[in-house]
């Protein structure tokens, strides 16, 4: 799906951002100074897709809004859904993704596009969006979390994202919240994105249909009769309708999160917790569950504000053009 607009010239400043997501990919175009897109592009990804693909997929919408578009590109941003050494521009890997490791993916597009590119992975890049233009504004401290296929993380402390020592900073996903828990794309058990994440809830799900063959008869019936096959979506609607079964499966989840949270809490202390992703709008009842077990484990004296993302899915996309911003003022300055 492609949305744009028209009129401008080749002398047109214009930004790239980029969204390497898990089950989607989106690319945008936007005048510096603007908040809103001139151009926005979205492909949803097919299953068993390598890095080849993702890379391809990529760059075919991106030529496609720049041919569209007329201007001039000053600068990318990338949002990756995966590890990335910031600093190089480096992909480390993609759990879900075969075929990205050690790809200098800042490289590979500024040779293609002739501008700077800056890299970061999706969990930083979608607090960095949250925190300029979203449910973080004005926030001197700011922790993102989205859950969705999986669970990621990203810390903007004073304005910038922060990655710490190695650029692993706010991998929230990967903190134990149940050991001997089930076992994560990371190889360890009871990770936060193996408890709680989209993937985790349906595993769940078709675990305890499975095996309570009486139960569930709501989460069954939407998820078309079989056991196998539902999906996060399928058990908070379920929920919502009353299932008792998807409502436990559920619960489980958020007040997984919730534990996960508290722990960052205490850890970092933020103004500001901001959550997105889809399994976020999973009900009112799933919110409260993760605000209550948060609170529950965080020191008295800390702040538990926790918000949805004002961005929805599109706070990645946005940090990404936040960081594109940033690079090239950077490249002005070195230039001035």
């Amino acid at each position: 799906m492609m949305t744009g607009a028209a009129g401008l010239t080749d002398r047109q400043p214009l930004l790239l951002a980029l969204d390497f997501g898990g089950s989607k990919h989106s690319a945008a175009l936007l005048v510096p100074g603007q908040q809103t897109w001139l151009a926005q592009a979205r492909i949803y990804s097919p299953p068993g897709r390598d890095a080849a693909y993702d890379q391809a997929t990529m760059l075919r919408m991106a030529r496609e809004l720049l041919t569209t578009n007329p201007g001039n590109l000053v600068a990318i941003g990338v949002s990756f859904g995966g590890p990335v050494d910031a600093r190089r521009g480096l992909v480390h890997l993609s759990y879900h993704v075969s075929g990205w490791d050690n790809t200098p993916l800042s490289e590979m597009l500024r040779a293609e596009f002739g501008v700077p590119v800056a890299v970061d992975n999706d969990g930083n890049v979608a607090a960095l969006g949250e925190w300029r233009w979203g449910a973080g504004q004005g926030c001197g401290s700011l922790l993102y979390v989205t859950v969705s296929t999986g669970i990621g993380g990203g810390w903007v402390l004073g304005g910038r994202i922060y990655g710490g020592a190695d650029g692993m900073a706010g991998e929230i996903g990967h903190v134990l919240v149940r050991p001997g828990g089930a076992r994560c794309a990371c190889g360890k058990r009871g990770c936060l994105e193996a408890e709680a994440s989209g993937l985790a809830i349906a595993r769940v799900a078709q675990e305890r249909l499975a095996a309570e063959a009486g139960a569930g008869e709501m989460l069954r019936a939407l998820a078309g009769g079989s056991p196998a096959v539902p999906t996060a979506e399928h058990v908070a609607r379920a929920a919502e309708r009353g299932d008792s079964l998807a409502a436990a499966v559920l619960e489980q989840a958020a007040a997984a999160l919730g534990t996960g949270l508290g722990a960052a809490i205490n850890l970092m202390n933020p103004e500001r917790v901001v959550l997105g992703g889809g399994v976020t709008r999973s009900g009112a009842r799933y919110w409260q569950t993760i605000r209550e077990t948060a609170r529950a484990h965080a020191l008295p004296l800390t702040r538990v504000d926790i918000r949805p993302a004002g961005l929805a899915d599109d706070a990645p996309l946005w940090g990404a053009a936040a960081l594109a911003e940033s690079v090239a003022d950077q490249e002005c300055d070195q230039h001035a």
